[in-house]
């Protein structure tokens, strides 16, 4: 049996692989024209994305919404809910693809 690896370093493995995959986004076709700028940051998802939002005067924000509902909703809460309530500009919701969603 393999030894579990520390908070810290699977921290560093998920802050190595948004590093890399993040750029991604930018280059795909239908980010064309817009101005994207990529930034990792730590805390709370919907706090940070409300905080940056503001500190950047974005005009809007858009979150992917993962679709739980019941009892997954109430233990995980909803971070696109979170931001809607307080983000400073309109927030487009993206729902996953049928094939994508989690309950």
């Amino acid at each position: 049996m393999t030894e579990p690896l520390p908070i810290a370093d699977i921290s560093d493995q998920i802050e190595d692989s948004a590093e890399r995959e993040l750029p991604k986004f930018a280059e795909c076709e239908e980010c064309a024209g817009l101005a994207v700028e990529e930034l990792i940051v730590h805390g709370d998802a919907a706090s940070e994305i409300v905080r940056v939002a503001r500190e950047r005067e974005v005009d809007l924000i858009v979150v992917s919404s993962h679709g739980r509902t019941g009892w997954g909703r109430i233990l995980f809460g909803s971070t696109a809910e979170a931001v809607v309530r307080h983000a400073p500009c309109p927030v487009l919701v993206v729902k996953p693809p049928a094939a994508e969603e989690t309950s």
